[in-house]
């Protein structure tokens, strides 16, 4: 029985092999999601991937409280780590858009440019572009955490 339900899982699937995710454009990659789903036992219920999505959730807005405060401070060594740190936790879940602002916030906070190759020396262009990225960030990261809870049947936090 459970070979059939696991072929009528894959039969929902689109060409492109993703799961039953929302559309959602370039902010999730599909393919990466799916990677973490392949790791539940039941798909109903979905409590290994549930489980680590929602750790990511409460990760990601203690990793924002943790910016905030450090760039009220202008500490741009603690932004670039806080931002590797989201950045990795992102990648994972295939958040794309929400990795890419968090590998900006790293670079800025190395006082380097948004590629990373070239050296900022202005400290207070670097603040400024944290914050404004941070900005994005945080509207990147709503509307995944919109999606992803809407994907698990919840309305919100």
């Amino acid at each position: 029985m459970a070979g059939a339900h696991r072929q009528e899982a894959v039969e929902d699937r689109s060409e492109d092999g993703s799961s039953a995710l929302p559309e959602c454009g370039d902010s999730i990659d599909a393919m990466t999601f799916e990677q973490i789903l392949e790791m539940d036992d039941d798909e109903e219920d979905r409590e290994f991937s549930r489980s680590i999505v929602y750790g990511y959730f409460e990760q990601a807005e203690g990793t924002f409280k943790k910016m905030e405060l450090s760039l009220a401070k202008g500490d741009l060594v603690q932004l670039s780590s806080l931002g590797h740190f989201l950045k990795g936790s992102s990648a994972t879940l295939g958040l794309t858009k929400v990795k890419d602002s968090c590998e900006k916030i790293q670079h800025f906070g190395a006082r380097k440019d948004e590629s990373g190759t070239n050296e900022e020396f202005d400290d207070n262009k670097s603040l400024r572009r944290i914050k404004e990225t941070l900005t994005v960030l945080k509207v990147d990261y709503a509307e995944v955490e919109t999606k992803l809870r809407a994907f698990y049947h919840d309305s919100g936090p």
